[in-house]
């Protein structure tokens, strides 16, 4: 049974995988005693474990170490590559692009080889284009919903609101209102853009992964929703690496 393991900044999602499919999976925080508390009892028969994060090396080591207290099997982080069958980075230095968006990008390679784009609805939003060629064609990183939310409850505190996931993007006629159906506003445009860029390129297929995923599918979003798409690209590199 191969582990995987897709750690973002608080939470973090976990599959295992047999020979049958996916025998269990659940999610945790990453922060937690027990980050991965579902694992069921006979995680000892576990041959490997492979990790994708983003978090602080100080969180990635408290997994690490939970891990190793409860599972016999070699552990190991995958990070963002140069190139992999046929998907090339466009990033110069590709050490610096999460693990998370490269591991996303190579599960949808693995399925839309003619081009698309990935949308990863996390704390922040990161949306990755894929020319038909494999050439990665860059991206942007924007803040995600609670984070936009949370920089104003914090960093503008006289800006008191009640917040809400509404969908209405009109103006707001109270604070609360300002917030949320901007919020929505914006989302919007991010959607929009996407749209748009899609169309201009040519390029059919657009994938939506992340916790925020389902509210951009609700606000429009035209995509394929693949909740596992971080941890199908990793999977995928962790086989490829046992063969190799």
């Amino acid at each position: 049974m191969r582990l995987v393991i897709d750690a973002g900044n608080s939470r973090l999602k976990w599959r295992l995988d047999g020979a049958g499919g996916v025998l269990a999976q659940g999610l945790g925080g990453i922060e937690d005693a027990d980050p991965i508390p579902e694992l069921p009892v006979g995680a000892g028969t576990i041959s490997r474990v492979a990790v994708s994060t983003v978090a602080s090396e100080e969180k990635r080591l408290h997994l690490l170490q939970n891990l190793s207290n409860r599972v016999s099997a070699p552990i190991r982080c995958y990070w963002s590559e140069a190139c992999r069958d046929g998907l090339v980075n466009a990033y110069s230095n590709y050490q610096q692009m999460g693990a998370d968006r490269w591991h996303a990008m190579y599960g949808a390679w693995l399925d839309c080889k003619q081009g698309f784009i990935v949308v990863d609805a996390g704390s922040a939003i990161t949306v990755d284009y894929v020319g038909s060629s494999g050439q990665h064609l860059g991206g942007f990183i924007v803040p995600g919903l609670h984070m936009m939310r949370r920089s104003l409850q914090v960093d503008a505190a006289r800006i008191g609101f009640d917040a809400s996931n509404v969908s209405d993007s009109s103006p707001g006629k109270s604070t609360s209102e300002c917030v949320n159906h901007g919020l929505t506003w914006l989302s919007s445009a991010l959607i929009g853009r996407v749209h748009g860029d899609s169309k201009n390129a040519g390029v059919r297929d657009i994938l939506v992964t992340g916790g925020g995923a389902e509210r951009l599918l609700s606000l429009g979003l035209k995509a394929t929703y693949r909740p596992s798409l971080v941890l199908d690209g990793l999977a995928a590199i962790d086989a490829q690496v046992v063969t190799e």
